[in-house]
This record gives structure tokens, sequence and C-alpha cells, in this order.
């Protein structure tokens, strides 16, 4: 017989480590309810920036119309991003030893998007 064999009536031990988590939802779920309303803040507010330059002509508004598709592009990819993370967030197993992968990537959803935001009026040329 080998010494490796694993006898079909018992169970492996788990640790503590392996315990499931009650409390998992709950990083998630706020990181849920602060994220998408900022997300769709900084949409909406992406949304209405080319009205900036309603009165704009000439090579004003070519610097304008240039940078706010680059801006634009930006926003939408790191919102997409924000989105995934959250989606991940809430799809990390449910056991104690995901605790913390769970809770930072709750906590780096809203950053996401807060950062995305800067970056996005940062990259409009106004003007």
């Amino acid at each position: 017989m080998s010494e490796n064999r694993h006898d079909g009536d018992s169970t492996p031990v788990t640790g503590p480590a392996h315990a499931p988590d009650p409390r998992a939802w709950v990083a998630p779920l706020i990181s849920t309810i602060v994220t998408l309303p900022m997300g769709l803040v900084a949409l909406f507010i992406g949304g209405l920036t080319p009205m900036a330059c309603d009165s704009c002509n000439g090579a004003a508004a070519d610097r304008f119309d240039a940078s706010f598709t680059t801006a634009w592009t930006v926003l939408c990819t790191g919102l997409v991003l924000a989105l995934i993370v959250l989606i991940a967030a809430w799809a990390t197993p449910h056991q104690l030893r995901h605790a913390a992968r769970r809770v930072g990537l709750a906590l780096t959803a809203p950053t996401v998007v807060g950062v995305t935001f800067v970056a996005f009026m940062a990259l409009v040329d106004w003007p």
C-alpha cells in the first residue's frame, strides 16, 4: 500500500481559513452602493461635457473635440474596469481566507471610478 492513500471514509481536516465567511456579502454590497452611483454621475457629467464647447469654433473646437474623444475613451474604459473589479469582489469565494482579497477588490472599485473621472477631467482641453 502507498503512504499517500486517502481513506474514503475520512474527510480532510479543514482549518479556520477554509471556513465560510458569514459576512462575505458586506464589503461587495457597500462597494456596489457607492460605486454604481459614482459611475453613473461620472458618465452623466462626461456626457454633458461636449456642451461646454457649444459656442466654440475653429481651433478651439478642434482641440476640444480631439481631447474629448480621448478622454471619453478613458472614461468608458475606466468605468468598465470598475465594473469588472466590482464583479470580481462579488465572485471571490466566500471563505475567510479570501476576506482580504474581497475587501481589497471592494475598495478598489470606487477608487477606479474616482481616478478615472479625474483623468477624464484632466484630459479634456477645456475652452
